[in-house]
C-alpha cells in the first residue's frame, strides 16, 4: 500500500460514513444544529464541499469541480447563523455536489505523480507542509465533522447506523 492508496481509503472511509450518518434523514433534517453555537447540517455539508475544492484547487489549481454560482458564499462564515431552508439546498443535491467534488479530488490525486506528494504545501496554509498532507486534511476532514452528525443524529432521535 502507498500514501495514494491510503489517502483514498481515508476518503471512502469518510464518504462511508457521511452517506450513512445522511441515509435516512431529511432535507428538513438538514437544518438541526447539534448543539447550541453549531453550523446546522446542511451549512457543514456546504462547507465540507467548498473546503475541499478550495483545498484542492490550493495544490492543483483548476482541478476542483464546478460548483453553482454562489455556492461559496452560501456557506462563507456570514450564513452560519441562517437558518432559512430556502438559503441551502435539499440533501440529494449536496450529496451530488459532494460526489462531484470528492470525483475530482480523486482524479487530480491520481494524476499527481507521488514525487509531488512530497512537494511544498501552500504557503499561507502552514498546517499542511507538504501537498500530501494537504490531500490527507482533505481525507480526514468529513471525518472532523461526522461527530456532529452523528449528534444531530441523536437530536432528531434516528438510530444508531455507525
Amino acid at each position: 500500500m502507498n500514501a495514494k492508496d491510503v489517502l483514498n481509503a481515508q476518503m471512502d472511509l469518510g464518504d462511508y460514513i457521511l452517506k450513512t450518518y445522511l441515509g435516512d434523514l431529511s432535507d428538513a433534517d438538514l437544518m438541526i444544529r447539534p448543539t447550541v453555537g453549531s453550523n446546522h447540517l446542511a451549512w457543514q455539508i456546504g462547507h465540507l464541499i467548498n473546503s475541499e475544492k478550495q483545498l484542492l484547487e490550493m495544490v492543483c489549481p483548476g482541478a476542483g469541480a464546478v460548483l453553482p454560482s454562489g455556492f461559496a458564499e452560501q456557506h462563507s462564515k456570514e450564513t452560519t447563523g441562517s437558518d432559512d431552508p430556502a438559503k441551502f439546498l435539499t440533501k440529494a443535491k449536496y450529496l451530488e455536489l459532494f460526489d462531484l467534488q470528492r470525483a475530482a479530488t480523486k482524479a487530480a490525486l491520481d494524476k499527481l505523480p507521488d514525487a509531488d506528494l512530497d512537494k511544498p504545501g501552500p504557503p499561507t496554509f502552514k498546517m499542511c507542509p507538504t501537498v500530501g498532507l494537504v490531500f490527507n486534511l482533505v481525507a480526514g476532514h468529513v471525518t472532523m465533522h461526522s461527530g456532529q452528525i452523528a449528534a444531530a443524529r441523536r437530536v432528531l432521535g434516528k438510530p444508531v447506523v455507525i
